[in-house]
Formats: structure tokens, sequence, C-alpha cells
């Protein structure tokens, strides 16, 4: 059976931070350093402006928006009235841009980091993983791993997965009363993971470069797979179920399920990031397919 796909907006820089929240899909078109909300029908609302690019999308439980500020290492705090105030400051504890995020439902922020100068052409080398709490407090939740990405919350909140982009696979920590992370493991290994090399080479390597994740009800994980222009479903034992290929055959970075039934997931894509850190404007589009398995119950 053939598989049918719905644009939602194209022509856009570099999508990320894909989310899927009341009734709207979020993401933001980072490079241009606009977030922006979407209606099923394509329907766009440009929220804010971030100067310093943006990323990481997620909410307070008071419905503030949070923003990750890429290049000045803040996170951006948008209140219901638009009022915008700066979250917090990770400038101290991250040297490089930081990235992707979830928001769990206590409010604390969970923010990866590129880990190197990508915007340079500087080698990847491990990087931390850092915690918000509700309050604006910077912790560093997690250290050596090799570009800390995609993040989510899965066993109902209390297993961190975050995507270790560089090294092909996804990494799980236990989510203590307090906020800290123990017992980290391996959920998935896709492959060997590369030699340390050049970005370029370190990808070229890889038989999946796990980028942005969501999750579904059954708590498998959707990873766009950002080498080879898919995404794929992982099941709690790290395997890899399902498989879904860009129609076009273009470079996919993240993904959000959601949509009026959660059944739709979201795919994220672009010509590459690198490219598009180069100054490539307008391949960047957002795309929906129906999936079996929703979105979880809110």
């Amino acid at each position: 059976m053939s598989r049918s796909f719905d644009t939602v907006v194209d022509g856009g820089r570099y999508f990320e931070g894909t989310r899927w929240h009341e009734g709207r899909w979020y993401a933001s078109d980072a490079l241009a350093g606009i977030v922006c909300a979407f209606e099923p029908s394509g329907e766009r609302e440009d929220l804010m402006r971030v100067d310093a690019l943006c990323s990481g999308l997620g909410w307070l439980p008071d419905g503030s928006l949070l923003v990750v500020s890429m290049k000045d290492r803040c996170l951006l705090r948008r209140s219901p009235d638009g009022a915008v105030s700066t979250h917090a400051d990770l400038s101290d504890v991250a040297p490089y841009w930081i990235n992707d995020m979830w928001v769990d439902t206590e409010g604390r922020a969970w923010i990866g980091t590129i880990g190197f100068a990508i915007d340079q052409g500087q080698d990847p080398r491990p990087g931390e993983l850092f915690r918000v709490d509700p309050d604006g407090t910077v912790a560093v939740a997690a250290r050596d791993l090799w570009c800390p990405n995609g993040i989510v919350l899965t066993d109902g909140g209390s297993t961190l997965v975050v995507a270790e982009s560089f090294a092909a696979r996804l990494t799980a920590f236990t989510i203590n009363s307090d906020g800290s992370l123990s017992n980290r493991r391996t959920l998935a290994q896709f492959g060997e993971p590369p030699a340390p090399g050049s970005a370029q080479e370190m990808l070229a390597a890889m038989k999946v470069t796990p980028d942005g994740l969501t999750v579904d009800a059954e708590d498998h994980i959707w990873a766009a797979d950002a080498a080879q222009r898919r995404v794929v479903r992982v099941s709690p034992t790290g395997q890899i179920v399902d498989e879904i290929a860009h129609p076009k055959g273009t470079n996919t970075y993240t993904c959000a399920i959601g949509g009026p039934d959660g059944h739709q997931l979201l795919i994220a894509a672009s010509e590459g990031i690198f490219e598009a850190l180069a100054g490539v404007e307008g391949t960047a589009e957002l795309i929906t397919t129906r999936v079996d398995v929703p979105a979880p119950k809110a």
C-alpha cells in the first residue's frame, strides 16, 4: 500500500523543535530565528523572533512557551500574554550552541548541545546534557555525550532518552526524584559508533544518525535519521521495527507525533544542516503522514 504525505509548510530554512500542542503544530525555523505555529490546515502564525537563532520548544505548567536561543545559550520564556523574558542563562556551562529540548510535566527543561563549533567546521567532540529547573536554576545533568540531540521521556516520565547523533545511538537514563540522572545505559546502538573525525566523515560511517525524537503511545520512539533520509521507529528494547522514507529523498532532521486524532507523524526535512549554515534557504519543509500508533494521551 502506498503511503500518502501532506505538506504543512515549505520554503523554510531549517526546521527544528517540532511539537504538537493544544491543537496546533509548533516549530522553530531555526536558522531564520522564527518560532512559528501551524493549524492542521497549514495556516501559519509567527510567534517570536530570536536573533541568536532558535531550536527546542516546550511548555511550562502555566502555559508559558520555552524556547532555546542557540547562539547565546539562553532559554527564553514567552508568557501566555506574549511577553518574552530570559528563563535561564546557560552560557557559563555551555561553550557551544545549545539545541534540542524536552520540558517535562514538572517544568524541568532538558537541553542538549551540539558540543562543538559546528558553524566553524570544528570536528565533533562529546558534550553535555543540561537541566533547567522551573525556577531557572541550571545544572549539568550528564557529560560525555556525542552531540546530545533529540530528547524524549518514556516509562511514564521516569526514563529520559537522548539521541547521541555522532555516536549512532540512543542513550537512556533513570530520572531520580530530585531530577538527577542515574543508570546510564544504551537503549539502541545502530551499528558500530564511528571513529572520531570530521563531521562529514562520521556521518558517512553511520548506519543511522539519530536526530530529533518523538514518542508514541506504546513507548516506541520515532527518530529522524539525518543520514539516511527517513524516520525509524525504535522499540523499547532498541530494535528498529518500522521506517518511513522521505517521499522525495530529502534529508530528515526531526519529527513529532500528534494531529487532531493523534495519528499524524510530522517530519521536518531540508537539503541539509551544513547547506543551511552556508546560507541555503527555502529547502525546509514540514510534512505529515499517518501512523497506526497514536501520540500518548495528555
